[in-house]
Parts: structure tokens; C-alpha cells; sequence
């Protein structure tokens, strides 16, 4: 393919990309070869000429994602050499301090926003990043590049439509080598080209040879163009054989050894090269000192690797949260003045105080964003939780989304790195499954995985329909404890409608991942909301009702079948001490060692199974602090082991109750 605007300076500057970008490949590969580095490694050997040839296309400033094989992405958009090797080494001048790794290189400075090793998991995320400046109207563009194996992905295809849907400006770069790991593209796609799918979500496409620089710059041109003029996406095809195995080292006995010997006896930088001479681009002295540069620079890379620092001392807990500090075993809640409910008339729905935190944000500030399924009207949310807002504030800004969880935690997470602090919501918690790698793999580690270089401003609001009835196995569970075991996430179980209000406001305004689970059988109670904006922090419990006899700890809906336990106890004589946790990540232990150092006794409610749920983990954290202290071991009440059943007889055996937590109270009582 010709293009007219290809001359003699492009061809010189695409060449010394592909000249740095092999350089830096061959130095990581010498490492390994040597021993002096051990990882699990994939080269870019063929694919060079496609971000070499994009990169003059690009701003510094305009967005990239890259997958795991991505090296030749991240020296092309402009990383440091020098960080790119520390990272190898595992330095703290590595672009994530060692933390990341090759798989995931992180340079927001450069543009480079998220380097996934997980198959195709970035290209939700670069929806979002485009989403961010879509809505700004912005001219910037966000690349996304991919492999032939992730284009059979699902999230894939969910982004794919998201992006058509909303014309966003993105271009999905697919960087077809012709092998899905150790599966032959024949073996695993029907199709003769990933571009023919373009056509399904009425998207732009094109498919071209990824060893011509030529021919990749001037359909980038076209596609980057259109995405800067606002006219969508584009899903490029860039087909370049893999010139060796899967990952460094590995097998090449599923590859065809006629192709890969063509290919490594005439590789396209060698092909490229010669062609620079034959137009009178250049001539060979400055192409030879541009080689000589490019392994210069590698060598002062590695020298600059060899030297750099050891970690900090206390580095390894750093970058998990905005600050160590709030690592369970570190945190301790600071005092707050709690929200004074006894003079407040005004009643309203757990429902409607979700509705007047989520207006107060978007009118307060200008980076919120709404996504998520049915939250337009007229629907407003399955329960009216969002209802008046796409009116009043616009749906660019309170935007409906398909069926698709996965494009919809990518997008908040891709705006979220882009500066904005979206609200999405998962309809309900158990869907959460659906998008788990984005919540625990992404959203929960980028902070940690990019040493520190990005956050994810973002909340995930989710239902949980509990003990209501009639929804059954599939639409009941409480996951916290799954959330849970994932650094990086913080979490909030709110029972009352002033809670939700003050805790959603906090996590709409919180540095890190914040999800609330919102209890359905909480929804349309009414209880005292103050006007305006007050926050709740995280992490911090609050005392119901004074006790002496036994504390009686419990989150979401199950507060409400303590409170009521606790007036029975009272009228037989027990005197129990009502927390409302409210937050599982921070968690308050404070409070709650306070409560049982008082009372020697603690029972933990909670609507998730019983079995390896919260509760065993307060229980642990309990016995192991106040073993002596004790006057009856920590007892737990939580859902049976068992699917959610739909039968109301059955279900009634399942979740906890007043009745259930006053037998076990008495029980400890008697003890």
C-alpha cells in the first residue's frame, strides 16, 4: 500500500522505532538466555512495524492499551528505555517499581495507560478512556491493541459494540500473528480475517500487512483520523506472523516451519531497511548510527538496571490503597462527628437517598458519570434508584448501557484512569461474577501493578435481593467476602437510608475502588436522611444500642433482625450491644474490640454463608486479640450452606433472623 504522505523523515523515523523496539526485545531475551533474568517472557519478533508505524500518528497525550506481548507497544509510545529494562529487573526504577513486571508495564506520563496480562481485558478498559474524552470533546484518541486469540474473547466483543453504540474514538488494533498461543487461527476463528467482524457492529474496518510500515501507517492515518474528527471506531487488523514460540523458550512444533523460516530469513526490519536504501530515504552511514544508538541506549539501560537501588524500606505494603495505612492490621478508624439523626424530620427510602447522592454528585462536580443497565428514562433504575437523572443531568453523563458487565466495569475503570470518577452499577451482585476480572484483576490492582502511577476512582454500586423472596439462587447471594480476599478493593454493607446516602458520597469521592452492596430489603424502608452533602467514612462502625452482655455485630440487612433481637434479649433480661459494621474493608476492629472487651461475649451476623464468610474473620481477629478476656467463644450466624432456594419455607431456613440470633445470644449468655 502507498501513501502519499509517506517521505523520507517518516521512513527514518519509523525505522528507528522498529530499530529501538528490537533492540530492546533482544536485550530482554539475552537476559533470560543468561540467567540473569527469570520470567515468563512473550517477544514481539514480526510485529515491530505496527506501533512503529502508528507512533507518528499519535500525541504523547493520547491514549494507549496494550496486552501482555506489548514491548514493541510501550517503546513506541514513548516509555523510557530505561524503565522498561528496570521494570525486567524488578527495580524500584522500574516503570511500576518492580511490582508490575513485563506483563504489566504502566507509563501514564507516555500515555501508556494499562499493559493486561489477562487475554483481551484491556479493551474495555480503553472504551472508558475514550469515553472520558468524548465526553470533554476532546481530540484525543485511545489505541487498543490486542491479539487474534483475544478476539475471541467475550469482553471483546461486549467492548466492541459499546464502542459502535457510542461512537466512541478509539481504534482497536488487532495484531493478528496467526497463532492464539499454541492454537493455529484456522484452528480457533472461523472467520478469514478479524476485520470481517467490523461489520457486525457497523464499525469501520480494515485488515492490512503488519510488516509493511507503509501499509499500517496509512490505514492508522485514516482510522486515527477518524476517531479525532468524532466519526467512531475503527477495528484494524494487522496481520504479522509470529517469528518464534508462544513465549520465549517455548516450542515451536504447532507453527508452520515453512512460513516461520520466510519470515525469520527475510524479518521485516531487514526488509524495511533495505527498502529505506533502495527509495534514497537514507543512506546506510546514518541507519547504522541509528543502530548503533538504539544499543547504546540499551546498554546504559542495563548498566542503569544494575545499579539501581534496592526498595525502600516498607515498599512491598506500599501502593495497594492511597496509603498502607488502611491495610487490615494497620487501619484504625479516626474519630468522626457521626451525622445527628435525632432532630431530623425528613424521612426518605433507602431508594431515594441512593437518588440524592448520586444528583448531589453530578451536580457537585463535573467528573462524575453515571453507566450502567436500564438507569435512563424512563426505567430509572430496576428500582427507581436513578430515576430523574439521565433528565436532568444528561445522558452523556447518566449513560444506559447493554447487557454487558464486562464493558461496563472496563469503561468505569478506563475513565477512572482518564480523571473521572465513575458510578457504575451491576444490577445485581451476584452479575458481579460475570465481571469479576475486571473488578479483581484490574480495578483492585492497577494501583499496585502500576507502583503506584495510576488509581481507579471508581464506585460499583450493586443490589443484593437477600432474604425478599422469589428471586432465587441466581439473584440472592451477598459476595463480600469474595470482594474481600482482593487487596486493593474497600467495601460497604449499608443498613439505613442516611448510611447509604453518607457512604456513597464518600466512595464517589474515594482515590481507590469502592464498592457498596445495597440490601433490596432496605429499599423501601424509610428512615432519617439529613439535607445536603455529609460523608461516612469507610471503616468506621457504629453503636446502635448500649450493652452489657453480649455484642451482637452485624452488616446490611441483618442489622434489622439484630435490632430486633436485641429488644427480645432486653425484655428477658440480657442486655445486648447493637454495631452496625457498615464498611468490610476498612473494618473497624476498634469498635468492635472495644464492644467485647466490655461485654466478653460476641455473636456476628451476617447474610452471606456462614462458611469462610466475614464473620470467620472477625471471629479470628476477636479470640486472637481478647482469647483471655473471653467469657464464651465468638459465635457466627450466617447464611446456611446451601444455594439460595426460591420456596419461602425453604429460604426462611437459609437466611438469619431475629429469632435465630436471640437463640444463639441466649446461648452465649448462658454459656
Amino acid at each position: 500500500m502507498f501513501s502519499p504522505q509517506f517521505d523520507a523523515e517518516l521512513a527514518v523515523h519509523i525505522f528507528r522505532n522498529m530499530v529501538r523496539i528490537q533492540a530492546c526485545d533482544k536485550a530482554i531475551q539475552r537476559g533470560l538466555a543468561s540467567g540473569a533474568l527469570q520470567f515468563q517472557y512473550y517477544p514481539c519478533g514480526g510485529q515491530e512495524a505496527i506501533p512503529a508505524a502508528m507512533a507518528p500518528l499519535i500525541n504523547r497525550d493520547d491514549f494507549f492499551v496494550t496486552t501482555y506481548r506489548g514491548v514493541h507497544d510501550v517503546i513506541a509510545k514513548g516509555t523510557p528505555m530505561s524503565e522498561v529494562i528496570a521494570e525486567m529487573y524488578g527495580t524500584a526504577a522500574g516503570t511500576s517499581k518492580g511490582k508490575g513486571g513485563p506483563m504489566h508495564l504502566s507509563d501514564p506520563y507516555s500515555g501508556l495507560m494499562v499493559t493486561t496480562g489477562i487475554v483481551g481485558a484491556g479493551v474495555p478498559i480503553a472504551n472508558g478512556l475514550a469515553l472520558a474524552e468524548q465526553i470533554r470533546d476532546s481530540d484525543k484518541v485511545t489505541l487498543c491493541s490486542f491479539g487474534d486469540g483475544a478476539a475471541n474473547i467475550g469482553a471483546v466483543h461486549e467492548a466492541l459494540n459499546m464502542a459502535a453504540l457510542w461512537q466512541l474514538p478509539v481504534v482497536f488494533v488487532c495484531q493478528n500473528n496467526l497463532y492464539a498461543e499454541y492454537t493455529d487461527f484456522s484452528a480457533s476463528t472461523r472467520v478469514k480475517s478479524i476485520a470481517d467482524r467490523g461489520a457486525a457492529y457497523a464499525m469501520a474496518s480494515a485488515s492490512v500487512d503488519g510488516t509493511d510500515p507503509e501499509a499500517v501507517y496509512a490505514a492508522a492515518s485514516e482510522a486515527i483520523a477518524r476517531a479525532r474528527s468524532g466519526e467512531g471506531p475503527t477495528l484494524l487488523e494487522c496481520v504479522a506472523p509470529r517469528l518464534q514460540g508462544h513465549s520465549f523458550g517455548s516450542d515451536e512444533g504447532h507453527m508452520d516451519a515453512e512460513l516461520l523460516a520466510e519470515g525469520r530469513a527475510n524479518p521485516p526490519l531487514a526488509r524495511f531497511r533495505t527498502r529505506v536504501l533502495k527509495e534514497g530515504w537514507a543512506t546506510e552511514e546514518l541507519l547504522a548510527d541509528i543502530e548503533k544508538e538504539a544499543a547504546a541506549e540499551v546498554s546504559a539501560a542495563q548498566e542503569a538496571a544494575d545499579s539501581a537501588p534496592e526498595h525502600e524500606s516498607g515498599e512491598f505494603f506500599e501502593d495497594v490503597y492511597e496509603s498502607a495505612s488502611l491495610l487490615p492490621g494497620n487501619y484504625h478508624a479516626e474519630a468522626f462527628d457521626e451525622p445527628d439523626l435525632s432532630n431530623v424530620e425528613r424521612q426518605i427510602t433507602y431508594a431515594e437517598a441512593v437518588n440524592e447522592a448520586l444528583d448531589l454528585a453530578l451536580s457537585t462536580d463535573d467528573s462524575t458519570l453515571l453507566l450502567g443497565e436500564d438507569i435512563m428514562d424512563p426505567a430509572g433504575g430496576i428500582v427507581k434508584a436513578t430515576a430523574g437523572l439521565s433528565t436532568k443531568h444528561g445522558d452523556a453523563r447518566v449513560r444506559g448501557t447493554p447487557i454487558s458487565e464486562q464493558a461496563i466495569v472496563g469503561a468505569a475503570i478506563g475513565a477512572s484512569l482518564a480523571g473521572m470518577k465513575p458510578i457504575a452499577e451491576i444490577m445485581i451482585v451476584d452479575f458481579a461474577m460475570v465481571c469479576m476480572d475486571q473488578i479483581a484483576n484490574h480495578a483492585a490492582k492497577l494501583r499496585y501493578m502500576s507502583g503506584g502511577r495510576t488509581n481507579v476512582p471508581i464506585t460499583l454500586r450493586m443490589l443484593t435481593a437477600g432474604s425478599t423472596g422469589s428471586f432465587g439462587a441466581q439473584h440472592s447471594q451477598s459476595l463480600e467476602s469474595w470482594f474481600a480476599h482482593v487487596p486493593g478493593l474497600k467495601i460497604a454493607c449499608p443498613s439505613s437510608p442516611a448510611d447509604v446516602k453518607g457512604l456513597l458520597l464518600s466512595s464517589i469521592h474515594d482515590p481507590d475502588p469502592c464498592i457498596i452492596i445495597e440490601p433490596m430489603n432496605c429499599y423501601f424502608v424509610p428512615g432519617p436522611v439529613p439535607e445536603g452533602d455529609y460523608r461516612i467514612p469507610f471503616g468506621k462502625a457504629k453503636v446502635l444500642r448500649e450493652g452489657s452482655d453480649v455484642t451482637l455485630l452485624a452488616y446490611s440487612w441483618a442489622v434489622g433482625e439484630v435490632a430486633a433481637a436485641a429488644e427480645t434479649l432486653a425484655e428477658q433480661g440480657v442486655s445486648a450491644e447493637v454495631i452496625d459494621l457498615r464498611s468490610v474493608l476498612p473494618m473497624d476492629m476498634d469498635t468492635v474490640l472495644a464492644s467485647v472487651r466490655k461485654t466478653g461475649r460476641l455473636l456476628i451476623t451476617h447474610p452471606a454463608v456462614e462458611f469462610c464468610g466475614v464473620g470467620a474473620e472477625i471471629a479470628a481477629q476477636v479470640s486472637e486479640a481478647l482469647f483471655s478476656e473471653l467469657k464464651a467463644p465468638v459465635a457466627r450466624y450466617g447464611a446456611a450452606y446451601t444455594p439460595v432456594p426460591f420456596s419461602k419455607v425453604l429460604e426462611a431456613q437459609h437466611f438469619p433472623n431475629a429469632a435465630g440470633v436471640v437463640e444463639r445470644a441466649a446461648r452465649l449468655v448462658g454459656a
